[in-house]
């Protein structure tokens, strides 16, 4: 028996990492709820955050995976899951069309939240988008310089979920900036260990991300940090901000969060590092619904 082709709509769907929603959609659903808390909330713009958010996503997982290719960064001693265009399943300029069309989505959403939200989201989408590309493109690569954690936890933390709340409320709210600080710490986590998988394979390909930098023992500790800081920050939501204790429904997420620090600490093959980072998505999504759950209570 001969293994089937994949259809292009399979690869397409590869390429995408429909996994990696979840970094998105969390802040966005999170940056709701305060707004919900605030009775400040407006259906259609849930709906245009989740568009606009998901396809900025895409677009830069379609990025990431030709520009490295292109790059020499993805090779074939490559420890991640398959990439469309280092495996030949698409050529780097359908990917880069691809991620082109991906920015459109997101920005044709955009014009929506900027006829409501006005200048505030004009710079907000301008420096998404910009961050989107210059996460992987020279001369820029965020993450070739380590700088991948700091940008996943200020655009899909502190920007998307007090971005949302304003386009809610077209005001900015304290508790926003509170409840967005779990959100950006998972989000850093995920791409720590991430970047602790590929470690060796940057370090060769002259990509300096923070984990190259620190080294993984140290990397390690600021996983963990992150990790600990997800589960502190709603005691300081509930003590500086006008929420119910409510919030604290994202502690029962804290037998994912140990078992996931135990399982990074014990991961050494890209397998193991793999499996963690399906850990790291479980605990954003059920640390985020919780926390969402919780402010809107």
């Amino acid at each position: 028996m001969t293994d089937t082709a994949p259809t292009a709509i399979s690869v397409w769907i590869q390429a995408a990492r429909p996994k990696t929603l979840v970094a998105s959609l969390i802040p966005v659903l999170v940056g709701s709820s305060v707004a919900l808390q605030q009775d400040r909330f407006v259906l259609w713009v849930l709906v245009a955050c989740c568009v606009s958010a998901a396809a900025m996503q895409i677009g830069t997982n379609l990025a990431n995976d030709a520009l490295d290719y292109l790059g020499g960064v993805d090779d074939e001693t490559r420890l991640g899951p398959e990439r469309v265009t280092a495996s030949g399943l698409l050529d780097a300029r359908s990917v880069l069309a691809g991620t082109m069309i991906s920015f459109a989505v997101a920005i044709a959403a955009g014009i929506l939240l900027v006829a409501r939200g006005g200048v505030p989201i004009v710079v907000i989408g301008s420096l998404s988008i910009l961050a989107a590309w210059a996460y992987s493109a020279e001369p820029f690569s965020l993450a070739a310089r380590g700088l991948g954690e700091a940008a996943a936890f200020v655009f899909y933390g502190m920007v998307a979920v007090t971005g949302t709340a304003y386009l809610h409320s077209l005001t900015w709210l304290p508790i926003a900036f509170y409840s967005a600080l779990p959100a950006g710490a998972l989000s850093a986590a995920l791409m720590a260990v991430n970047n602790l998988r590929d470690i060796a394979g940057d370090r060769a390909s002259g990509k300096r991300t923070l984990a190259v930098r620190l080294g993984a023992e140290r990397m390690q500790r600021l996983f963990r940090a992150l990790i600990l800081l997800a589960f502190t920050a709603p005691l300081a939501l509930m003590l500086l901000t006008p929420v119910s204790p409510a919030v604290l429904l994202s502690l029962l997420a804290l037998p994912l969060g140990i078992s996931l620090v135990q399982q990074v600490a014990r991961a050494s093959t890209g397998s193991e590092f793999n499996q963690a980072l399906g850990a790291t998505a479980r605990l954003l999504t059920a640390h985020g619904l919780l926390l969402a759950v919780g402010i809107a209570w």
